[in-house]
């Protein structure tokens, strides 16, 4: 697994909005000010994330974004897979991604990398949003 860019920036961004779930919308001004995100490139994350279902947003000068869930009910995992795809370390150790690799030649190899998604897997399934806070 590894992350990109864009997953950091979405997790700084869902985090904010995370943080002002119950109080108000939150501009896209303030999401990228206050997490030193590119204005632009956060645009076109919060798009992404709002298409994935996991934001929503407002138009007009008192616009802004907020979370479409609540923040316990939206896992690292379900987020990192929407943005980066496979948790795995290998795309033929993944449950959700899996294609065949040379990898698959060696059974003890292939076994470690499994036992390593099914690690990370299980910390990013059950952590959420709201454990961040």
């Amino acid at each position: 697994m590894r992350l990109s860019r864009k997953s950091e920036y979405a997790l700084l961004a869902l985090i904010h909005l995370a943080k002002n779930f119950d109080i108000k919308l939150v501009t896209l001004k303030a999401l990228s000010g206050q997490n030193d995100i590119p204005p632009k490139f956060l645009e076109t994350i919060l798009i992404f994330l709002k298409q994935a279902g996991y934001i929503r947003s407002v138009r007009g000068p008192k616009g802004g974004y907020k979370l479409a869930k609540s923040p316990d009910q939206i896992a690292l995992a379900e987020i990192f897979r929407c943005i980066d795809g496979p948790l795995a370390p290998v795309i033929s150790a993944s449950l959700h991604f899996y294609e065949k690799s040379p990898i698959e030649k060696s059974k003890k190899l292939h076994t470690l990398l499994k036992e390593i998604r099914d690690y990370v897997s299980a910390i990013l399934e059950k952590t959420t949003l709201k454990d961040l806070l």
